[in-house]
């Protein structure tokens, strides 16, 4: 585990909360009380809105991961200025997790709203790791695990921002045990926020549930996005009556 857990600096404590990003519960809470991580798998869950992306995106800005996605430890750091989260996040590392400091900041950041324009980027520049066939060669799930399988490999610290996204069931799963296996050969960290129970299931991890009164550990069957789905799968029509 690198990061064991993270905390905010008094500048943005003591701001205005009505105030962006202290607006958003989850964020208000970590700003308030710090947040502590027991694991080297970490599943973020929560509703559209509950802070998970602004969580997400301010802990690869802390660590030194480009926002815009894509892999850590490269020769130029990022031109954009870190939001106000990124900014005041200080992280706290293991004894392991103070060697991925600067340039050694290695791991990778995956998230949905920009990993299509990235990873695309990426392949037709023939960077190593991104796969070898070109993005317009590939389905938007292949392009995924294509960075997956290459980039997805040794220490540092990854972040996955709704990744399952593009994925169907199966590649999901290979997914889910590719990060298993990433954190049990290496001295990794796996960050990841979501709404799909399959990925709050990775045996193992850490639950962490957003929402309006803030960030609490949860056990996977009392997640609300698993009850909603158990209760859809059950009666499915039921979602749909109008009365």
């Amino acid at each position: 585990m690198l990061i064991d857990h993270i905390e905010v600096a008094s500048g943005l404590t003591e701001g205005d909360d009505s105030v962006w990003p202290l607006t958003v519960p989850a964020i208000r809470d970590v700003a308030k009380n710090g947040l502590r991580f027991t694991s080297d798998l970490v599943v973020l869950v929560g509703a559209n809105g509950s802070g998970k992306s602004t969580l997400l995106e301010g802990i690869a800005e802390a660590y030194g991961l480009d926002v815009r996605g894509g892999h850590g430890g490269r020769r130029y750091a990022s031109p954009l200025d870190k939001g106000p989260l990124g900014d005041a996040l200080r992280l706290h590392r293991t004894a392991e997790g103070s060697r991925f400091t600067r340039r050694n900041a290695t791991g990778f950041f995956l998230r949905a709203e920009t990993a299509h324009g990235m990873l695309a980027y990426m392949t037709d520049m023939g960077v190593t790791g991104y796969g070898d066939r070109l993005s317009w060669e590939v389905s938007h799930g292949e392009s995924y695990l294509q960075a997956i399988t290459g980039r997805f490999d040794g220490p540092g610290l990854y972040l996955l921002d709704e990744a399952e996204g593009p994925l169907s069931f199966h590649s999901t799963l290979l997914l889910l045990h590719h990060l298993r296996d990433l954190v049990t050969r290496h001295t990794a960290q796996v960050i990841y926020s979501t709404h799909s129970p399959l990925v709050a299931a990775l045996p193992g991890a850490q639950i962490l549930e957003l929402s309006e009164d803030g960030i609490h550990e949860q056990n996977w069957e009392d997640l609300d996005t698993v009850r909603l789905w158990q209760a859809f799968l059950r009666h499915p029509r039921r979602m749909f009556d109008d009365g």
